[in-house]
């Protein structure tokens, strides 16, 4: 197999997003609310990030604060809840969100009454109930508390997910998150105990110390809890983050770890839905699809996105920075939350681009007969690479376009290389504060 030079190197950056959050800009002049979503279908994402997190990770490059003081909980919240307003009166909300999540930073950080206050909200002004839709919630071991999964089992969470990163706590160090095991194992404890349908579990490969028989380990651990998905990721050192400066090139060790961490996994009847995910189990996913539907993301650190326009505040990652949008959001009053001044429009190209993206880094892969008639033609003659990959072996054609195994093993090198020349560019220009 050859690859293409630029594919030699399988741990390039995490294509979670096209176009991703660095390539936002000002937007000149604003656009308001109402005019953005004009015309947009109703099925929608909606995601609501709580940037407040017990302690940050040294990988860690969200936008969170440590340990805010209770008068900026509260003052953030009542930011939220303007937003939450403004945003559900210019969209026009005729239909629940037919999927939602809470994101952070870690969102069980909030009180258990905050958590209510919350979940109130939505439900008054989006018709967001979990009950309704399928809902997901990231937490930490540490705020994973009896009566906080109490609330989320009540108001009918159906997927809790926990980052435990590793079983190992020496590992755990060195990724920058110290941690005791027996306060990992006792979350994980509670959250079976409230019997979410679903428990996902994350888990990161490739820190200083880590072998294939001390990750092997970490995986059998978090099996004793039966989850119904796994995520393993690569860590990644990034700009501002703890870690930043202390890592060598070390794709090897982390390609080795992936494989044997995978082989365990299916070995154990999981399947891949991407080179991250693993699920054994029902998909509780509901009917959202990223690469055709909306999405309204609350909160500073939320993205949102149209069909051809993605927006969110300004990305930050040091503590200062981060305070700084904060304090800029909690300032907000009702008609600021009305206009969109920051974010990137994407043209035609940069739209097949993500579509393309969207759906062929995940295992499903890319319906050919669907994205020609989205587009008026077909994804080969889009993308003359896709013969590229077809040619190393790292991707079959057909009505559907699948990465193979070693095609989703360099889906870090894959997603990168397909971005369009001015994405790169405005990525590779960002520094962030």
């Amino acid at each position: 197999m050859t690859l293409p030079p630029a594919l030699v190197q399988p741990y390039q950056g995490y294509a979670y997003a096209y176009p991703h959050k660095s390539t936002y800009r000002p937007i000149e002049p604003p656009v308001s609310l109402r005019d953005a979503w004009r015309n947009e279908p109703s099925k929608r994402f909606l995601y609501v990030h709580v940037p407040f997190c017990e302690m940050r990770c040294g990988f860690c490059n969200l936008f969170t604060l440590v340990n805010p003081d209770e008068d900026l909980t509260k003052a953030y919240l009542a930011a939220l809840t303007r937003e939450a307003e403004v945003t559900a009166d210019a969209v026009g909300i005729t239909e629940p969100p037919v999927q939602m999540a809470f994101g952070g930073g870690t969102p069980t950080w909030l009180r258990p009454r905050e958590l209510d206050q919350l979940f109130d909200l939505l439900d008054r002004r989006f018709r967001a109930a979990p009950h309704d839709c399928p809902t997901a919630v990231e937490t930490s071991p540490k705020t994973a508390t009896d009566d906080r999964l109490t609330i989320l089992k009540d108001r009918g969470v159906q997927r809790i997910s926990i980052g435990v990163q590793s079983f190992d706590e020496a590992e755990a160090k060195a990724m920058g998150r110290p941690q005791k095991t027996a306060d990992v194992e006792a979350a994980l404890d509670r959250i079976r105990t409230q019997e979410f349908r679903a428990l996902n579990v994350d888990l990161i490969y490739g820190a200083a110390n880590q072998t294939l028989t001390s990750f092997g380990y970490s995986i059998r651990q978090a099996l004793r809890w039966q989850p119904e998905e796994v995520y393993l990721y690569p860590l990644y050192v990034r700009p501002r983050t703890g870690l930043h400066g202390r890592a060598d090139v070390w794709d090897a060790q982390r390609l080795d770890l992936y494989r044997h961490g995978r082989d365990m996994l299916l070995s154990e009847g999981y399947s891949q839905i991407s080179m991250r995910h693993f699920r054994k189990g029902p998909d509780l996913g509901g009917e959202y699809t990223c690469q055709e539907d909306g999405m309204i993301g609350l909160g500073p650190g939320a993205r949102s996105y149209t069909r051809d326009l993605h927006y969110a505040m300004d990305f930050a990652v040091s503590r200062a920075a981060v305070l700084g949008v904060l304090r800029r959001y909690i300032a907000k009053d009702r008609p600021d939350f009305d206009q969109i001044d920051h974010g990137i429009r994407l043209g035609r190209s940069d739209r097949m681009r993500r579509y393309l993206l969207k759906s062929l880094l995940n295992r499903e892969g890319l319906n050919a007969a669907r994205f020609e008639s989205l587009f008026g033609l077909s994804a080969q003659d889009a993308f003359p690479e896709l013969r590229q990959l077809a040619s190393a072996n790292l991707l079959t054609m057909g009505p559907t376009l699948q990465l193979t195994h070693a095609g989703l093993e360099r889906s870090d090198a894959i997603g990168p290389w397909l971005y369009s020349p001015g994405v790169t560019q405005r990525m590779e220009a960002f520094a962030p504060a």
